[in-house]
């Protein structure tokens, strides 16, 4: 399939997901490439006007040169120089899928003219989507101002191609494409995080036979909030047909607060995918062409710091700290399950073992240590991140650093750390209906079907970690493979 961009509304979540997670392809309209050439042309009167106007990498030379004016004839040398020497950074490189949605955030700046660039730069890097190999792009190493140390390696082989007129090295390398494109990764990925976590908890609620009541339809106008009201509805969805002889009295305080602690998760979600819709629409070039309008026949360009996405990085945080406590709500829902005195099921068949000769819980009764080895990851990752402040040699202007990169790691990590933590608890709650004899609620047998193939009720000893680290993987999968 084919993605047709006119403007930069064009470019959101959904096409990301297409894009990026499912490699459609795009192409230009005709409508936005036209306007594409109008605005080049009017650029390209502008520089040519008396007195000539200032403008970054343009009209002037770049970084702590910046106040040196150029000369008529420096101006294209200046713009074919191939600055390879910025593509410094190295390491563990991003997912194929984030580095084709960084491909189609740039092109944002190009669909409306304010890139200032030409149509042939807008539809060579229209191209990259066509389905080839896409370059490889570090996580690691950017500590840049802005994103050039990654837009670098991911445009040096397309810049090769053409002699680079004026402003079309800036087009490829200024602005924030790749917050953009992170943070909408992150979304695209939280909202499936969420559904199975939803899944995961109402499967611990049946398996503790945890009172319905705690996640009664009146809670939704009591405690007020939407996004406690949306998971109060996906635990109820799961949980409908929900099996009898329940407690009678109030379970702990880790199953009264799920739909509290998953309503901050859809909540973090929410903030995440605003930040993801805002940041792919967004005109983030520096310097930016602002086509003509009465007051400017042919448009102006002002320098600013629209390449600093300040948005990005706190939505992502929020995501980091919500999984690190779910991934605590997983480990105390654990050790209650596996505490027959809390739980009322019963240690001997939960263990899978006979007391005489077991010196513990067995295989099962050791899995929430592991959960906590996770927690405790995830709560490494969690922490919030910080703008940093740089002043390498020869970057006078450069002052203060980038903080996406870091924050989508750190993101991503709790993100894992949080679907081994879900698969542990599953294994759990599915061994506690195994043992009692019970079926899950309809809309959870498949689920329960699903983990049992990968780990199956355990009657036995035997060595549950490879097992773990398979389900875990394919919760993974049902985050970005479904």
């Amino acid at each position: 399939m084919t993605i047709i961009l006119t403007t930069r509304e064009d470019i959101n979540l959904s096409s990301v997901f297409r894009v990026a997670w499912k490699n459609d392809t795009v192409q230009i309209s005709d409508k936005a490439l036209q306007r594409i050439a109008e605005c080049r042309a009017s650029f390209l009167r502008l520089i040519e006007t008396d007195p000539v106007p200032v403008i970054y990498g343009v009209t002037t030379a770049m970084g702590e040169l910046a106040s040196r004016r150029l000369e008529l004839g420096e101006r294209d040398r200046h713009a074919r120089i191939k600055a390879f020497a910025a593509a410094t950074s190295f390491g563990e490189p991003l997912p194929d899928r984030v580095v084709r949605a960084i491909v189609l955030a740039r092109l944002a700046n190009f669909l409306e003219g304010n890139a200032a660039t030409t149509p042939r730069m807008a539809v060579a890097v229209a191209a990259m989507l066509d389905g080839g190999p896409m370059p490889m792009v570090p996580s690691s190493g950017q500590g840049g101002a802005g994103e050039i140390l990654a837009l670098y390696p991911l445009f040096a082989e397309l810049s090769t191609r053409f002699d680079l007129e004026v402003k079309e090295r800036g087009s490829l390398i200024n602005g924030s494409p790749c917050a953009a494109a992170l943070v909408a990764d992150a979304a695209l990925a939280a909202r499936r995080r969420v559904r199975l976590a939803e899944k995961v908890f109402a499967l611990s609620i049946e398996a503790f036979r945890a009172p319905l009541e705690h996640y009664d339809p009146a809670l939704d106008a009591l405690w007020g909030d939407e996004y406690e009201a949306a998971a109060l509805r996906g635990l109820r969805a799961f949980l409908a047909g929900a099996g009898t002889g329940r407690r009678n009295y109030q379970a702990p305080v880790s199953y009264r607060i799920v739909p509290r602690v998953l309503g901050h998760a859809h909540r973090a979600l929410a903030s995440a995918e605003r930040a993801a819709t805002v940041s792919l629409a967004s005109i983030s070039d520096n310097p930016v062409y602002i086509p003509p309008d009465d007051g400017h026949p042919f448009g102006r360009c002002i320098s600013t710091g629209g390449y600093h996405n300040a948005m990005a990085t706190p939505a992502l945080d929020d995501l980091a700290a919500i999984w690190a406590d779910i991934c605590l709500l997983c480990d105390r829902h654990a050790s209650k399950l596996l505490n027959g005195k809390v739980s009322l099921l019963p240690d001997l068949l939960l263990t899978g073992r006979d007391w005489s000769d077991s010196d513990g819980h067995g295989n099962v009764g050791y899995v929430p240590m592991a959960i906590t080895g996770y927690l405790e990851q995830a709560k490494l990752s969690a922490q919030r991140t910080f703008i940093p402040g740089t002043e390498s040699a020869g970057a006078g202007q450069d002052d203060v650093a980038t903080t996406v990169f870091l924050a989508w790691t750190k993101e991503a990590r709790a993100a894992r750390c949080l679907d081994a933590a879900m698969a542990m608890l599953a294994v759990i709650a599915s061994q506690a209906l195994h043992v009692t004899e019970r079926t899950a609620p309809p809309a959870l047998q498949s689920f329960v079907a699903d983990i049992r193939s990968i780990v199956p009720p355990v009657g036995g000893d035997r060595v549950l970690g490879p097992e773990l680290a398979n389900l875990t993987e394919w919760f993974t999968r049902q985050v970005f493979e479904e």
